[in-house]
């Protein structure tokens, strides 16, 4: 039995299914998963507050997820990971950590297409915040992107129990979630190509929004229209999936009781 904690300071949209990617049937044998959170706060306080509250050594294997893993609270929970074996998955801003997280000897998924919702007050309610999650997840579903961290954990789950050091070091660009969607069709790889580019310039939008500009007339049609363009990306992601499933050649990636992923394409046929 692999321990696995999850460990979740604020949230990207990848944070609300991390550890149901391990487990969707919740029927494996091989593992056991603990989730401490601090909720949509991600400040230094609520790091320490966290972190007194886990264990880090009865874990064979932890899972961080974060927004903006550079920023303060982040930065104190990395620390506490340091040589230990764990995994930080987190967006765009954690790319400039790469090589701080290497020389600490921690595995890393940046995925530069979960991108920072657009939270101004005056657009942002709980509503628009969870449409926005929906359609992320959406686009980081469909074009491959989520069995990307699916795959690479439960490699890291396999190195634990075969005494192996892997760790995955990833910086997910559209070439690297596509590989993964396995498309048959070429406009389905399209598609999905496109919206895996779309989501990440939200992130980019929504960015100049909430922290570069300053008027309320300028910065809240940025926010809206970096919402209105995740959700022309989910729009997309439906067609990806209507492609492949006109041709029977959608691929299915489920876990066996014993945690070894299993696959299958046609509908009918039983996953092997």
């Amino acid at each position: 039995m692999t321990n696995i904690g999850v460990l979740k300071t604020g949230n990207i949209a990848t944070s609300l299914v991390l550890e149901l990617l391990l487990d969707e049937r919740a029927d494996r044998e091989d593992i056991s998963v603990e989730v401490f959170s601090t909720g949509a706060k991600m400040q230094a306080d609520d790091a320490e507050k966290l972190l007194s509250r886990v264990d880090l050594d009865a874990y064979d294997l932890i899972l961080y997820t974060t927004p903006n893993p550079s920023a303060p609270g982040p930065k104190k929970v990395i620390e506490a990971l340091k040589g230990k074996r764990a995994i930080v998955i987190g967006d765009a801003p954690g790319v400039k950590m790469k090589e701080k997280l290497e020389e600490y000897g921690l595995g890393y998924i940046f995925i530069l297409a979960d991108s920072m919702i657009g939270a101004r007050r005056e657009f942002l309610d709980a509503t628009e915040m969870a449409l926005f999650n929906a359609d992320m997840l959406k686009v980081l579903a469909a074009t491959g992107a989520l069995r990307l961290v699916q795959e690479e954990v439960d490699a890291a789950i396999a190195a634990v129990r075969n005494g192996e050091d892997y760790l995955p070091r990833i910086v997910v660009n559209a070439a690297k979630a596509v590989a993964r969607g396995r498309f048959s069709n070429p406009y389905a790889k399209a598609k999905a190509r496109a919206a895996y580019e779309a989501a990440a310039l939200v992130g980019e939008l929504n960015v100049k929004g909430c922290f570069v500009v300053k008027e309320a007339e300028k910065y809240i049609p940025i926010v809206a229209g970096a919402h209105e363009l995740l959700r022309s990306a989910a729009r997309l992601c439906d067609e990806v999936r209507e492609l492949e499933k006109a041709t029977d050649a959608l691929v299915r990636t489920p876990h066996a009781r014993s945690g070894e992923v299993l696959s299958k394409t046609k509908l009918l046929e039983k996953p092997e």
